[in-house]
């Protein structure tokens, strides 16, 4: 589903990514892990668009999208929710989560964006209840699911997940990697999740990739990096199961 070669990118003249190559298979979750500065959130803002890599080339469902714009991107099929959830604090849950099938809204497709979002309300319950409600007034973990739900109502087929364990509770977090299983298992969507809270990530994905210095440094699959001793010694040092003792 997706495909990156040799991708090279960054911010003015400071260069993040170095020739990164990797691929997503329909149907998985595969991870990207890796520390603060790694170039984590470049890489998925590569992909989405916001930002033109330099050298390299995307394709996703084996169209090039390389230099395609954000919004085109959106309509393919690749959503991105983003670092730090960033919903539209001002607006209530339900208008952000109509903002996320802008697209839709234009093809006046009404009465599927409502069955959407009646789907969304079952698969979160505490949005439904705070519909109506200022979106700047929710907890953290509600915020998240608002970002993961407003990207769903654009229907996608390659879900982006951008650190969304990050100023969680621990019991928050592992609800939230719960609910991406779940996507996964009820929609077979495919998910590259970026995440710094390696364990948790490493449980839930099929495969993942270990980012360092903008380099592709390891990969496998999860259950084998699990076990990796480099990687227990750079990234498993926290123990979530032990913190919800």
């Amino acid at each position: 589903m997706l495909r990156i070669r040799n991708i090279e990118s960054g911010y003015g003249s400071i260069k993040v990514l170095r020739k990164v190559s990797l691929h997503v298979s329909p149907g998985e979750i595969v991870a990207i892990i890796g520390a603060n500065g790694a170039g984590k959130t470049t890489l998925l803002r590569s992909i989405s668009g916001l930002l033109k890599p330099w050298s390299g080339q995307i394709w996703f469902r084996g169209q090039d999208i390389t230099r395609t714009p954000a919004e085109r991107i959106v309509k393919l099929g690749c959503v991105l929710v983003p670092e730090g959830r960033q919903v539209f604090s001002t607006m209530t849950v339900r208008e952000n989560l109509l903002l996320g099938a802008t697209v839709r809204l234009k093809r006046g497709d009404h009465g599927e964006i409502e069955r959407d979002m009646n789907w969304i309300y079952s698969l979160f319950p505490q949005l439904a209840d705070r519909q109506n409600q200022i979106a700047g007034t929710l907890s953290g973990g509600e915020q998240q699911m608002l970002a993961i739900g407003r990207a769903l109502m654009a229907r996608p087929e390659l879900l982006l997940l951008d650190e969304p364990s990050m100023g969680l509770a621990p019991n928050i977090v592992r609800e939230i990697f719960n609910y991406i299983v779940r996507l996964r298992k009820e929609l077979g969507l495919t998910v590259l999740l970026v995440e710094q809270n390696a364990r948790s990530a490493l449980r839930i994905s099929d495969r993942a990739y270990v980012l360092e210095t903008g380099r592709i440094i390891l990969e496998g699959p999860s259950e084998d990096l699990l076990q990796d001793r480099e990687v227990q010694r750079a990234y498993l040092g926290r123990d979530l199961d032990r913190e919800l003792e």
